[in-house]
C-alpha cells in the first residue's frame, strides 16, 4: 500500500513538476515580448503622434501632425525625428508645411498640379530652423529637435501640416494610416497601431471659442535600449551625444579595446 501510495504522489509530483517548468517557460516568453519596448530609465514613457483633421477638400482632407515627447528625460536631438508611415488606400500628399517628405516617389500620372509625394510609404522629417515663414506653421522648423517632458514641457513637441489627396472625405471614408515607425533619430521606438479618439479641442487666442477637429487618432511609440542596440550590450547613459558622455554604448567591448582601456571600465 505503501509502494502504491509512493508510485502514485512521485508520478503526481512528476506532472507537476513538467507543468510548472511549461508554466515558467510560457511566462518568460510572455514577459520578454511584453518588455521589447520597455525603457527602465522611465517606464512610463512614450511619445506620442497626435493626427488632427482639421478641413475636408474635394478629394481629401487636411491634417495636423503632432508628436509629443512625453519622456522625462530621453530628448531628441539633432538630426532630429523621421516619421514613417503606409497609407490605407491610394492617398498622396498634395502639399505641405513644417515638414517634408524625404522622396517624392512615382507622380508620373498626375499632370499639371503635381503631389508633394505620391509614394505608399512616404518618410516626413522636420524643416531646419530659418525655414521662410509662409512654409512654417506653430512648433515647427527646429530640424526635428524635441526637448523632453521634464526639460521643457514647452517645447516637447513638433508639428507640421499636410494635404492628403485621393483619401476619404467624411468620418466613415477615411481610413487611417497604418505600420508607423519613428526614428529619434537612430533605432529603438516601437509604435502601435493608430487608434481613433475623440477629436481635439482648439482654444481661441481671445479664450472665447472652442473649435475641434473633424477627426482625430493617437499613435503610441515606446522606447527600448535592447531594440535600440545592435548587440545586447548595457548602456551607462541615457544620453546619445558621445560629446556629453564619451562611453554610451562601449561598456560591452572595452575588453576587446586595449587602445582605450582608460576610457572605459571593463
Amino acid at each position: 500500500m505503501e509502494s502504491l501510495r509512493g508510485s502514485v504522489t512521485g508520478s503526481i509530483t512528476s506532472k507537476l513538476s513538467g507543468f510548472t517548468i511549461l508554466l515558467l517557460f510560457l511566462l518568460s516568453c510572455s514577459t520578454f515580448t511584453s518588455t521589447e519596448a520597455y525603457d527602465a530609465l522611465d517606464p512610463n514613457g512614450n511619445i506620442t503622434i497626435k493626427w488632427d483633421i482639421m478641413s475636408w477638400t474635394p478629394d481629401g482632407y487636411v491634417a495636423v501632425v503632432t508628436i509629443f515627447n512625453f519622456q522625462q528625460y530621453r530628448h531628441i536631438q539633432a538630426p532630429g525625428w523621421t516619421l514613417g508611415w503606409t497609407w490605407a488606400k491610394k492617398e498622396v500628399i498634395w502639399s505641405m508645411m513644417g515638414g517634408q517628405t524625404t522622396e517624392q516617389g512615382d507622380c508620373s500620372k498626375y499632370k499639371g498640379n503635381i503631389p508633394h509625394c505620391c509614394k505608399k510609404d512616404p518618410t516626413v522629417v522636420d524643416l531646419l530652423p530659418g525655414t521662410p515663414y509662409n512654409q512654417q506653421i506653430e512648433n515647427c522648423c527646429k530640424g526635428g529637435v524635441i526637448s523632453s517632458w521634464a526639460q521643457d514641457p514647452t517645447t516637447a513637441l513638433s508639428s507640421f501640416q499636410l494635404s492628403v489627396g485621393a483619401a476619404g472625405t467624411t468620418n466613415k471614408t477615411v481610413r487611417v494610416p497604418k505600420n508607423f515607425t519613428l526614428k529619434a533619430p537612430g533605432p529603438g521606438y516601437t509604435c502601435g497601431p493608430a487608434k481613433v479618439g475623440k477629436p481635439t479641442k482648439f482654444i481661441t487666442s481671445d479664450k472665447r471659442r472652442v473649435t475641434q477637429a473633424m477627426m482625430t487618432w493617437n499613435v503610441t511609440c515606446t522606447y527600448s535600449q535592447f531594440l535600440a542596440q545592435k548587440t545586447p550590450c548595457v548602456s551607462l547613459s541615457s544620453f546619445y551625444n558621445e560629446t556629453i558622455v564619451s562611453c554610451p554604448t562601449r561598456a560591452c567591448d572595452c575588453q576587446n579595446n586595449g587602445t582605450e582601456s582608460g576610457s572605459c571600465i571593463k
